[in-house]
Order: C-alpha cells, then structure tokens, then sequence
C-alpha cells in the first residue's frame, strides 16, 4: 500500500467517529483549551495548537516536512514550555479516554435496551454460550457444566500504571459530569453548572502533578486495587449472576432458587508477590489480607443491614420457621444485648430482626470481637440460607431470592478475604534457604532473607487461621526448573513451625517462564507426582493441579512467535499430561497487558487454547492499567466478564475443541517452520554483540526504572550489560515508548516470507484459531507503531546495523501481516479499535517528540545550545517522565 493510500484510509477513519462520542471530546478538548488559556496564557495555548496542527498534519497526510516541523518547534521549546506542554496532551488523553470509554457505556446499554428477546442476542454472552452448549451436548449436561464454571482473575501490582490515584480520582469525577448531560439532559441553568464543575475538575487535572514523588508502597497498591473492589467489583459480580440467572429461569427469575452460582473468585498478588521485590515482606503480607478483609466486612455488613431493613415482613403473613426460631435463640445465647436492640427495631418482623443481628456479627467479626463473631464466612452463609427457607416456606420466595440472594452471592464470592492472596517466590530463593537452614538449624544465626523466608510462611498460617484456607493457600515457585523446587516450598514451611499441624495448608504452584522451562514441564509435573507432600494434598483437595505458564519471559527469551506456539505446545501437553493421571488442571496464564507479554482480548485468546487446556476453568493475570481498564466502570466490568466466562464455557464445547484439534494439526508444518525463522531472526538480533547497552541507548530504559509507578525494582539487580535479568516489564514498556512495539512482532515478518505461500497462510488464518489471534494482535501492535518517530529513536543510538535490522523487519511484518489479511492498513478490519489508535496516535507524536528531546539531551550531553549540567540533566529527566506518562496514557497499553 502506498503512503498515499495509507493516508487516505486514516483520514476516512477520522470521519467514522460516532457524532455523541465527537460531541464529547469536542467539549471536554474545548474546557481544556479554556484552562489552558486561563494558566499559561494564550501563548501556551498557540504552542499547544501549533503543535497539534504539525502531528496531525505529518500523520494523516503522511508530511515528512510537517514532522521535522514539529521536531523543530518541540526542540525551540524553554524547558518550562517543554514540560507545560506535555502536560497538556497528557491531559488531553486522559479527557478522550474516559470520553470514549463513556461511550462504550453508552453503546452497551443502548444495545441491550434494543434487545426484546433478552441478553442472548447480544454476542459473546453467557446466555448465548450457555445456548450453543445446550445445542451441542443437552441442556442437563450443559447446567452441569455451568455449574462447575470458573473464572479467576488475578490482580497484579506490576508497575505498568503510570496513573497516579489522584489523576484517576479527578478522571473519575469527570465520567459522572458526562454521563450526567446525558442521563439528565441538562438545559439552561443546570447545563452552566455542570460546564462549571468540569472546568473545576479539568483546572484541578491540569494542576495536579502527574508524576508520584515517591514509589508507592505495596500497601498503597493494596489500597488502590481495594478502591476497585469497592467501586464496582462488590456488586458487579452479583450483577453478572443475576443477569445469567434471569435469562435461565425466565418468569420464574426471583421467586424460585437461583441456577446460576458463583463462578468468579479473585486472586491477588498484591503483598504477596515478593519474586524480585524486597518490599514485601511477611509484615506487608499480613497487612494486605487484614486490609483486605476489612473491605470484605465492611461491605457484607452494609448490605446486611440494608437488606434487614427492608425485610419489613409481618410475623403474621411471613411467620418465622423453626429453623428461624432456632437461629433467634442462638443469636440471644450469644448476645442479649444485640437481639434486644434487633428486636425492638423489628416489631413482630422476626426475619428482619435476625438479619440485623447477623449483621451485628458480621461487624463483631471485622473487630476481632471474639464472643460474638462469626469463625467463617461458611458460618454465615449457613445462617444466611435459614433466613431464606423460612421465607419459602412462609410463602414469600421474591424476598428470600431478591436482595437477601444478592447478599449470599457476595457471601460465597469473597467470604471474609475478599481476595486470595497469592505468595510468589523465586526457586533460587528457596534452594538457599533450605541450604542455610540444614546448615544452622531453623533457629540459627540465619541471614535476613532465610529468615524472611521462613517468616513468610507464619505469615500464611496466621492468615489461614484468621480468614479461613481459602485466604492463602496457593505458592508459587518462580522459575521451577525442577521437582524439588516444589518440594522446598513443603520443606521450608516444616522448618518453619515446631509443630507440623499448625503449618498452612499449601499448594505449591509451578511457574513455567523460560522457553527451556515450558519444554521440560511434563517431565517436572510427572516427577512432582512423586512427592508424598503432593500425593496428600491432591488426596485432600479431589487431585486438583494448577500449573501457571509465563508469557512475559518466555517471548524475551526466543521472541513473540516462538513463545506463542511454545505456550500453546506446553498447555497441550501438560492437558494430556493430566488426563493421563485423572487430575482436575487449572492452567494459570500469566498474561500482561501489552501484546508483548500475552495482552490483548482475552475472550478470543481462551477460545483458540488446545482440547482439555480449560474444561470450564480459566485463571489470569490482571496487570498495571489493564485493572481500571476492565474493571474501573461497572457496565465494562460486567461486559468484560460475561465475555471471559462465556468464552471459557465454549471453550470446552465439543466445536471448539474439535476445530481447534484439527487445525493445530493440519497447520504443524507452519507452525514449525514460524518457530524456527523468527526465532533465528530474533536471536540475531537480541544476540549481537553490544545489543543490550544499545537498546538502553534507544529506549527510554534505564528512566522507565526511575519511574515511581510501582514498589517493584526495574531489574533483579544486573546491569543492563544483561538482558537474562531485565525484567519482561521495562523491555516492553520501553519498546512500547519508543513507539517499535518490537516485543510483540519482531521475526514474524521474516518467518512468514520464508514460509512463501501467501494462499496457504492466508487459509490458516481463516481456518486456525491460535495463527489468526496471533496475526491480530500482531496488527494492533503494528498500530500503534509509527516507522517515522521510531527511526528518531533508534537515530539515538550508536548501531546502525541494529537498527536498520529493526526497521527491516518492521516494514516485512507490516507488509506480511497485511496481505494475509487483506487490511488496507493495521486495524482497518476492526473499525472501534482501529479509530481509538489512529485518532490518538498524532497526539502520541507530539509527546514522542518531547520525549526524544529529552533522550538526546540526556544521552549526549547536550540540549540545543545547552550544555547539560546536573540540574540541567535532572530537569530534562523530569520531561522525559512526563512524556513517559502522556505516552502510556496515549496507548493505553504500557508493560
């Protein structure tokens, strides 16, 4: 496609933006340009607008010239200008993301508001799957099969959140004040006052520093994930059984017992990752389950005392059971003086006065009261289920399986925990550790981190023992390489107590990152059967396994391609693996954000999985700004899980698993012959010699590390003369700000040429579910890459061969993943997302502009005229992690 063509396809793209969601960035883009005028003058207001008008300019009609403009005009900026500047565009995404993410609100339910038939319409549903799996195997061993659902997302505090809470507080506010002009449709006096509100909020965005002044602390990211929990994960979980429950029972929706039951659980790394971050300690793990379980409290006993207030039910009409009776009795024997003030708030309304009293104790289990609280959340749920008998068998249904059923859904989704919290550690750690103590003894004179180690697993049984098994029960071993990196996990928790009956019940979890690592899992899991400590727990928990598969290291490790296919090839065999031994599997992906650590749709990504690799049962990780991303709203929570769920129910369909069989099958040869051209191309270059010191020349590397945007250390502790130490994280996240993406394509364009058949690939593409999602997400990274700003980037380095090897390849792969898939150009066949990046991407130049200033500075010294002393260097250090901020936002997708 010639750049002509290329240009006029963006600018046709342009003019498909809905009107409303035009209307909105019109707006919001306009009260910005007010508060600009209104804190820098006009002049900053011009410079702004100049600046825009070059990069949008260069990028749709494809001016070279108006680009060297615009890199004229950001290098002219004073510092102070640079810095004002970057901070405006920064703001502008931040006002068109929620402007847009509003209207995908705004389309969902204007969409299901059409819908008469209920949600079955709607795609990728769990009413449409449930459908399609009654069609395929009945509709018995279709509810069997929803019965036994799992959805588990993990979250993750890696530092990809280049947000402060503060912006996103401000971000919030201002979602409210758009869906009000809609939802109220203010005139006149009310229309003046919400424009007020906005200007007050876009003023208080503008002047609020988008730079943290320190690293949070891994509290304050519990903090921030609670925020989450209480603003929509509370009552969209509950939602979302409640929508597949109306659609299943129908008109008996509400007054029989419900069909659907809870299938999302939440996991958290959050205090407990410590693989790599020195400050999670045992204190921090403690620290996050008890502030976790206040939330969890809190909430229950709000809803509690909401739901028995309203059970205003006469002991006449609805008299008590038995069963009630008796749970009254209880209650008195535990707490006089509770049941009488229930009482006298409920005259002759018996189920009223005992669900207050229940949320009495729901509030005397959050303050440790010992004589009146509950010993598990069990316990409750079991008083909980004597309330709504009663209420059956006084004739009321609609009460016992309205809002009192709400309440139980959240009862048995979160209990007391809210989250179970995950505890991750390296092997090597472990190995040393257990070296150390046969050589001093569990009491001896230990080192501080054998020490930490041991203390950690106190920390879980304390855990268990407060919140219940399911608080803290799953281990993972970075980097299992061997069985007894397992075993070290049993051994060390022995060492930790003198009495082996008080130590946390545990699963020692395998994590397969590298590519050797994903090639030896069978043989580690076979060998792992072995151990007595397994052979008990898989006795106690019914042989249940869950393995956990790494994308981020295993694509640095021999490329995008390659990793791709290794995962896919391991999740075979190790579901192969577990259907030889009778064993329930759980595969754990370790799925990032960015493309370049397994990113992109989830629904599409568990639907191309091997046969028997999910069997109901998907489990992920939610990392960084993919979070506030998929769960920050309501509405895209609710969508974004129903999506999960329906895909991994389908997943399993005979369909689905037939086709994917056949396919992987029929498309080996091409999948071997991927594997071994873009590894080599990979390998080439990431293996030159000098490559490592020359990709922290380019890429905004080493400053990604002295961004606070997250308690977690950039590297282990190597320099960067190691790429094997780097994390997975910044090597993305710097690519990604260097606008090359490279981590989520290099060797794919060089692999398919030397494939040669373009009809043949393009067949795979329509017929093999895994090459098409990888051609996808290899198109939306190709998006949001630009050759022009790259090629400023790599200009900062020192290697030429290197980087015409990078923009060689970029240009193949464009051209390669564009005839396969016919696509004038990345994204034209996927009309949302495609103009999401487009209208973006010229706003993300001028930020990439500034921030190539910056680097050039910092890496010669030199700044224009200037020499760059100390206080020179930290300022332009300063602008580099504005543009570092701006360009995540502009994204939207970081590490």
């Amino acid at each position: 496609m010639s750049d002509t063509e290329l240009q006029t396809a963006r600018g046709v793209a342009r003019h498909e933006v809905p009107d409303l969601l035009r209307d909105d960035v019109r707006l919001l883009g306009g009260l910005l340009g007010t508060i600009l005028r209104e804190a820098g003058g006009q002049d900053l207001l011009d410079d702004v607008e100049r600046l825009r008008e070059m990069t949008i300019r260069a990028y749709g009609d494809g001016d070279d010239a108006a680009l060297d403009e615009a890199a004229t005009l950001v290098d002219g900026f004073a510092l102070d200008r640079a810095e004002q500047v970057a901070r405006a565009f920064t703001c502008y995404f931040h006002l068109a993301n929620l402007a847009e993410e509003y209207h995908r609100v705004r389309v969902l339910r204007a969409r299901e508001a059409e819908t008469r038939t209920g949600p079955a319409v709607l795609e990728d549903t769990l009413p449409e799957a449930f459908a399609q799996l009654t069609e395929e195997v009945g509709r018995e061993e279709a509810l069997r099969r929803l019965g036994e659902l799992e959805f588990r997302p993990v979250l993750t505090a890696h530092p990809t959140e280049a947000r402060r809470r503060a912006v996103s507080g401000a971000i919030r506010r201002i979602h409210h004040l758009l869906a009000e002009r809609d939802l109220r449709s203010p005139g006149g006096v009310s229309l003046v006052e919400n424009e007020r509100l906005l200007l007050a909020e876009i003023d208080t965005m503008w002047r609020t520093s988008p730079i943290r002044v320190s690293k949070p602390t891994v509290i304050d990211e519990v903090k921030t994930v609670m925020g989450v929990f209480e603003a929509t994960l509370f009552d969209v979980f509950p939602d979302v059984y409640r929508r597949l429950d109306d659609w299943l029972l129908a008109e008996d929706a509400g007054r029989t017992a419900p069909v659907a039951r809870p299938f999302v659980r939440l996991g958290s790394w959050i205090g407990g990752d410590r693989d790599g971050n020195p400050n999670v300690t045992a204190e921090v793990t403690r620290q996050a389950a008890t502030l976790a379980s206040e939330h969890a409290l809190t909430a229950l006993e709000g809803v509690a005392r909401e739901v028995g207030r309203k059970l205003t039910l006469d002991q006449d009409g609805t008299p008590g059971s038995a069963g009630l009776t008796a749970l009254w009795q209880r209650l008195r024997q535990l707490s006089e003086e509770v049941t009488q003030r229930a009482s006298a708030a409920s005259p002759r309304e018996p189920h009223r006065a005992v669900l207050l009293a229940i949320a009495e104790r729901i509030a005397a289990t959050r303050t440790r009261d010992a004589d009146l609280a509950y010993a598990s959340a069990e316990e409750l749920q079991a008083d909980l289920r004597v309330v709504q008998e009663s209420l059956v068998e006084a004739g009321a249904p609609r009460a016992a399986y309205g809002d009192l059923q709400r309440l139980v859904w959240q009862v048995e989704t979160f209990g007391f925990h809210l989250a179970e919290l995950e505890v991750r550690q390296h092997s090597q750690v472990h190995a040393a550790a257990l070296e150390e103590i046969a050589e001093k003894g569990p009491h001896g004179d230990l080192s501080e981190r054998t020490a930490e180690v041991l203390d950690t697993f106190r920390a879980l049984g304390a855990v268990q023992r407060r919140f219940g098994e399911r608080a803290a029960r799953r281990y993972i071993v970075s980097f299992t390489q061997a069985p007894e990196h397992l075993a070290a996990v049993y051994q060390l928790a022995e060492a930790a107590f003198e009495d082996a009956a008080a130590a946390p019940v545990l699963d020692a979890i395998p994590l397969f990152e590298t590519f050797a690592d994903l090639e030896n899992s069978v043989d580690i899991l076979e060998a792992m059967l072995e151990l007595p400590q397994v052979q008990a727990r898989l006795a106690a928990n019914g042989r249940r396994v869950e393995v956990m598969l790494g994308y981020s290291d295993s694509s640095k490790d021999v490329g995008p391609v390659s990793a791709t296919l290794a995962l896919h090839d391991a999740q075979s065999r190790i579901a192969d693996w577990a259907r030889r031994h009778d064993i329930t599997l759980t595969l754990f992906h370790g799925r990032g954000g960015a493309l370049g650590r397994g990113g992109g749709p989830a629904n599409r990504a568990v639907l191309a999985q091997p046969p028997h690799s999910v069997d109901g049962r998907f489990k992920l990780t939610e990392q960084g700004e993919v979070i506030l991303a998929r769960y920050g709203d309501p509405t895209i929570a609710a969508r974004h899980i129903e999506q999960v769920a329906a895909a991994t129910l389908l997943a399993s369909a005979p369909s689905t698993e037939k086709r994917n069989a056949e396919t992987a099958a029929k498309w080996a040869g091409l999948a071997t012959a991927l594997d071994a051209s873009s590894r080599a191309r990979f390998h080439e270059l990431v293996r030159a010699e000098g490559f490592p010191q020359w990709f922290a020349q380019v890429t905004p590397l080493e400053e990604v590390g002295l961004l606070p945007i997250g308690s977690r250390p950039a590297r282990r502790g190597l320099s960067v003369s190691s790429l094997d130490d780097l994390r997975a994280i910044p090597w993305v996240f710097s690519w990604s700000q260097a606008r090359i993406n490279l981590a989520g394509w290099y060797g794919l364009g060089t692999a398919l040429r030397d494939f040669g058949d373009l009809a043949q690939l393009q067949a795979a593409r329509a017929e093999w579910p895994l090459f098409a999602t990888l051609l996808d997400n290899v198109e939306m990274s190709l998006a949001k890459t630009d050759e022009r700003i790259a090629g400023k980037y790599l200009a900062l380095g020192s290697r030429d061969d290197l980087a015409q090897m990078v923009l060689d390849e970029l240009r193949l792969t464009r051209e390669m993943v564009l005839k396969i898939s016919g696509n004038a150009w990345p994204l034209a066949g996927r009309r949302v997302l495609g103009r999401a990046v487009q209208l973006r991407s010229p706003y993300v130049d001028a930020l990439s502009l500034l921030q190539v200033r910056a680097l050039r500075g910092l890496r010669t010294g030199v700044d224009g005229s200037v020499t760059v002393d100390g206080d020179y260097a930290g300022r332009l250090q300063h602008l580099l992690l504005l543009t570092v901020n701006g360009v995540s936002a502009g994204l939207q997708n970081t590490g």
